[in-house]
């Protein structure tokens, strides 16, 4: 969708002169109709003008109640727990075509990423309301009735909305055009502002924007579930951290604006363009760090008990674990923004089922290899006490207790209550409830059966979606970066993360034992070149925190963690050691295997014995199977393409009629061709 949300002629011919009220009057009461046609020719659904409109508190608050459920994430959308499939933390049955070389292609539209609506939304919303306040958010000019503070605050909110918006399209795109009020309809200074700024202006622009935030909301609103200026410093720190890492590690490379072949340099209103980039990641590193500092030091971590299964009663047995399904989270500290859901009001999600029944997910064997022994130790070291992975209770015993915790152990007997009755992995049942490599995630269950049934969207527990945890893990990682070492603040923080998470908080005992050749970890390498063990294993905590809360895809891209990745061969659990003589794999009649090979008359079920003990969710079936031969990445994947059509869009003709698609202010992305279903160069 092009920056004028194809509401230009260029795309609608019937554009009218009063647009901009009908917009209003659309998204005020209920956004309108989706169909450009359709929208612009219907009548106005109600009389009321945006200067009647924007005039009390309570309309702003119900403008920005719209755009939280269409920007911000929640269960299954955007940081679902079954997200960070397509990593080496997580799989799902069917494989990303990031990973199949060829498969990934440019598009020809793409509305659901190259979307400008809901930047068009907020700006309409400052357009309206900041001459109402003061343009310099002072209140100068306040006509608005309600009280100050929440006039303030829900204008910040919209800052942040904002910027979350802008965060995504860094992330997807990098470089981006940078609009801030809404545009006439005039093609030529709507091309004219499709010029995509540099990536590093454009993380600027969102700090920006979060420090308008910071400053105008509260510290805490609505018992959590809204918007503060907490969860403003915390995605400040996210956001500097992730443009530093990127900068840093992508140096060199055309995805860093100034680099070699940055395909920016084409577009003449570059011309000049220079950039410190030394001084430049030096000060994302201290906005990460200064942020991250402001709500970690304001904020405890919830208490791990350190028991691992309920036993008594299901309530009260470990508030860490609990903490992600609460029905209430507002009285954890260390959660700063939640969504909450409501069985009078029928407003339910389906976590639980899905968790329940495996959903066709699975963790991979790299990712519970990556945990350390309480200990301190890593698995492989000497005297570290692995008890092996032949069953699943073995691969937990003595383990970080993230691990213990978030893993399901199907032959647990509390679990057994609640869960599926089976004494193995099910990876053999129907298709969308296989747990795909046998190690199934725990994290976010609920152990109320009402909470957790079979099937069904019943569930009213809460959606984590921002949590104070982060905080710490952003400063020790930015600290290290800018300094090279671990102020005191910073190894204070990891102690606290290590602590919490049962493990020996003695981290410098953990990066002399780590020998990087046995971590099968992605993140071992920035660049394909192994980094220092100090940093890895502050990309190992981050790893292990996050469990199932979708930070390993970003992570990933801004550490440039996939450069080595070719005919990287995903597995699960071990299966063919003991495991497959379990009796959930047997026919329970004639005590028969069910477990089908490849290579037989009989359609294959499970991975080959001869090619691994482990089970190869990918190496079951090979017929039209991209990644039988494992994962290989293409440089052009840290970044999606520009649709064509965008391209074409925003192009001249020459004088024989044809487009000259090098005119476009929209330059492709690198290793990237402009021509629609075109696969990557690189």
């Amino acid at each position: 969708m092009v920056i004028w949300l194809k509401f230009n002629s260029l795309k609608c011919n019937k554009m009218k002169k009063n647009t901009l009220y009908t917009i209003l009057l659309t998204f005020v009461l209920g956004w309108g109709a989706t169909s450009c046609n359709d929208f612009l020719d219907s009548e106005p659904l109600s009389k009321i003008s945006p200067e009647q409109y924007f005039t009390d508190a309570s309309h702003l608050q119900a403008y920005a109640d719209k755009l939280y459920s269409d920007i911000l994430p929640s269960h299954g959308k955007g940081m679902g727990l079954f997200s960070d499939a397509g990593t080496d933390n997580q799989v799902a049955r069917s494989a990303e075509d990031r990973y199949g070389t060829g498969y990934w292609r440019v598009p020809n539209e793409d509305d659901d990423n190259w979307n400008f609506s809901r930047i068009y939304k907020i700006n309409f919303f400052f357009d309206q309301v900041l001459p109402k306040f003061g343009e310099n958010l002072d209140g100068t000019q306040n006509t608005i009735t309600g009280t100050l503070e929440d006039i303030q605050h829900y204008i910040g909110e919209m800052y942040f909305l904002r910027a979350w918006e802008y965060f995504k399209k860094l992330r997807l795109y990098g470089d981006f055009p940078i609009v801030k009020s809404t545009l006439v309809d005039d093609s030529g200074l709507l091309v004219d502002v499709s010029k995509r700024r540099p990536r590093n202006e454009v993380a600027r622009f969102i700090i920006q924007d979060l420090d308008s935030a910071i400053m105008l909301m509260q510290p805490v609103f609505k018992n959590k579930n809204r918007l503060s200026s907490t969860i403003a410093q915390l995605v400040k720190s996210r956001v500097a951290l992730y443009e530093a890492s990127w900068l840093t590690y992508h140096r060199g490379t055309p995805f860093v604006p100034g680099g070699p072949d940055w395909p920016g340099a084409t577009a003449d209103y570059n011309n000049g363009f220079t950039i410190d980039l030394d001084s430049e990641i030096d000060y994302f590193l201290t906005q990460a760090m200064e942020s991250a500092q402001e709500v970690a030091d304001a904020t405890q971590l919830t208490q791990n008990s350190g028991v691992m299964n309920p036993s008594t009663s299901i309530e009260g047995w470990n508030p860490y674990f609990e903490m992600f399904a609460a029905v209430d989270m507002s009285g954890y500290d260390e959660i700063l923004f939640w969504r909450s859901y409501s069985q009078e009001m029928n407003v339910l999600h389906a976590v639980g089922p899905c968790l329940r029944v495996g959903n066709d997910y699975g963790l991979t064997k790299g990712y519970v290899d990556g945990f350390l022994m309480k200990n301190g130790l890593p698995w492989y070291a000497a005297n570290s006490g692995y008890h092996g992975d032949k069953t699943i209770q073995d691969v937990k015993a003595d383990r970080d207790e993230r691990l213990q915790l978030f893993l399901v152990d199907p032959t647990n007997i509390v679990e057994l209550a609640t869960k599926m009755e089976k004494g193995a992995p099910n990876i053999l049942g129907a298709q969308t409830e296989k747990e795909v490599t046998g190690y199934a995630l725990r994290k976010c269950y609920n152990y109320d059966p009402l909470q957790s049934p079979l099937a069904g969207m019943v569930c009213s527990y809460g959606s984590i979606i921002f949590r104070a945890a982060e905080a710490y893990l952003n400063y020790i990682e930015a600290c290290y970066m800018k300094n090279g070492s671990l102020d005191g603040k910073a190894q204070d923080y990891w102690r606290a993360i290590r602590e919490r998470a049962g493990v020996d908080p003695d981290f410098n005992k953990t990066i002399q034992a780590t020998d990087l050749s046995k971590e099968n970890d992605w993140a071992v390498y920035s660049a394909g070149q192994p980094v220092d063990a100090t940093l890895f294993n502050i990309r190992r905590e981050r790893r292990n925190e996050f469990i199932g809360e979708s930070m390993r895809w970003d992570d990933l891209r801004r550490w440039r963690a996939l450069d080595q990745v070719k005919n990287y061969v995903i597995e699960g659990f071990n299966l063919w050691d003991e495991m497959y003589n379990d009796e959930e794999y047997k026919d329970a009649k004639t005590g028969k295997s069910l477990l089908i090979e490849p290579g037989g008359s009989e359609l294959a079920n499970v991975s080959s014995r001869n090619s691994s003990k482990y089970l190869r969710p990918y190496q079951i079936i090979e017929a039209n199977n991209e990644v039988y031969n494992g994962y290989t990445w293409s440089k052009a994947n840290y970044l999606t393409p520009i649709p064509a059509y965008e391209i074409m869009l925003t192009a001249s003709q020459g004088d024989n009629g044809v487009v000259n698609l090098d005119s476009s202010p929209l330059y492709q992305n690198p290793y990237w061709p402009k021509t629609a279903g075109a696969s990557a160069i690189e």
